[in-house]
C-alpha cells in the first residue's frame, strides 16, 4: 500500500512538473507573439475612440464595454479557430483572406478622408437615421466591431505565425491568451483616455490652486486629444491596410511593387545615420499608407458606381 501510495506521488509530481513546463512554453509563446503584434495594437487604440467621440459621457463606459466584448467575440470564438484551421487545411488561404480585410481597411479609411474632403456627411447621416439613442449605441458599437476584426485578425495572424512549429494545443492557449491580454490593454487605454475629460472635472470640483489648474487644463486637451486620435485612426487604418496588402503580394509572389517600396525606404534611411531606423521605418509606414489609399480610392469608385446605379448590377440573360 505504501509503494502504491508512492507511485501515486511520484506520478503526480511529474504531471506538475510537465503541467509546469507547459505553463513554460505557453508564457514564452504568448510574449513572443505579443510582442510581433504590438504594432497592430497601437493603431486598434487609435482606431476606437473616434466611435465615441461626441456621445453623452454616461454612454461612453457601457458602449466600451460592448465593444470590447465584441472584439473578444471576435478574436475567441471566430479568429483563434479560423486561424488554426487554416493552418492545418488551408495555409494558402491565409494570404488572400488577410488581403482582403486589408482591402476593407483602405477602402473605410479612403472613404473617410474622402467624405471630410468633399464635405459629404454621409457616415454622419447614416448615424442620424437612428430612431432612438439605443439604435444609435448599436450601429455605432456595430461599426467599431467590424473594423475591430479586420485589425484582431491581422494581430492573431502576426502572433500565430511567429510561434509557428509549436504544438497546436500550446498555439492555441498562446494565442488565447494573447487575444484576451491585448484586448484588456487595448480598450482598458481606449476607456483611460475618454474619461480623462471626467477626470479633469472631478479634479476642478474636489480640488484648489495647481491641481484645479492641472483639471481645468485636462478638459482643454480632451477634446483636442480624441480629435487628434480620430484622424490618426483613419491613417492607421490606411498604414495597416496598405501593409497588410504590400505584404500579401510579396507572398503571392507579386515582389515588384513590396520590393520597391523596401528599397525606397531604405535608401532613405540610408541618408540618416543613428536614425535610420526610425527613418526607414517612418518611410515604410508612408508608402504602405499611399498604397492603401490608391488602392482605397479604386474600390471606392467601384463601390460608389454600383451603389449610385444598381442598375449596374442587373445582368442580361
Amino acid at each position: 500500500m505504501p509503494s502504491g501510495l508512492i507511485a501515486l506521488l511520484d506520478d503526480v509530481a511529474m504531471i506538475a512538473k510537465a503541467a509546469s513546463a507547459s505553463l513554460d512554453d505557453i508564457a514564452a509563446a504568448t510574449a513572443k507573439a505579443g510582442s510581433k503584434a504590438a504594432g497592430v495594437v497601437i493603431d486598434d487604440t487609435a482606431v476606437t475612440p473616434r466611435y465615441v467621440h461626441g456621445l453623452t459621457p454616461d454612454r461612453e463606459l457601457p458602449i466600451i464595454w460592448k465593444i470590447t466584448l465584441g472584439s473578444l467575440r471576435n478574436k475567441l470564438l471566430f479568429l483563434l479557430p479560423a486561424a488554426l484551421l487554416l493552418t492545418a487545411f488551408a495555409p494558402w488561404a491565409i494570404t488572400p483572406i488577410l488581403m482582403i480585410g486589408g482591402a476593407y481597411l483602405a477602402f473605410e479609411a479612403t472613404e473617410k478622408i474622402i467624405e471630410v474632403l468633399s464635405n459629404d456627411h454621409h457616415e454622419e447621416a447614416e448615424l442620424a437615421e437612428a430612431d432612438t439613442p439605443e439604435e444609435l449605441e448599436k450601429r455605432q458599437v456595430a461599426g467599431a466591431v467590424r473594423t475591430d476584426f479586420i485589425l484582431s485578425a491581422e494581430i492573431m495572424a502576426i502572433a500565430l505565425a511567429s510561434i509557428e512549429g509549436y504544438s497546436l494545443a500550446l498555439e492555441a492557449a498562446a494565442l488565447a491568451v494573447v487575444a484576451i491580454g491585448i484586448t484588456i490593454g487595448v480598450y482598458g487605454t481606449v476607456a483611460l483616455i475618454v474619461k480623462l475629460d471626467d477626470i479633469g472635472l472631478h479634479i476642478c470640483q474636489k480640488r484648489q490652486g495647481a491641481m484645479a489648474a492641472f483639471g481645468r487644463g485636462l478638459l482643454h486637451f480632451v477634446p483636442k486629444l480624441l480629435k487628434f486620435l480620430s484622424t490618426v485612426g483613419v491613417l492607421a487604418m490606411l498604414w495597416v491596410g496598405g501593409g497588410i496588402l504590400l505584404h500579401g503580394m510579396e507572398e503571392l509572389g507579386l515582389e515588384t511593387l513590396p520590393h520597391t517600396v523596401h528599397d525606397a525606404a531604405d535608401s532613405i534611411a540610408a541618408g540618416f545615420g543613428p536614425l535610420g531606423g526610425l527613418v526607414g521605418w517612418l518611410a515604410s509606414a508612408i508608402a504602405a499608407s499611399i498604397v492603401g489609399l490608391l488602392i482605397g480610392i479604386v474600390i471606392v469608385i467601384v463601390v460608389r458606381q454600383f451603389t449610385t446605379h444598381p442598375e449596374n448590377l442587373v445582368v442580361d440573360a
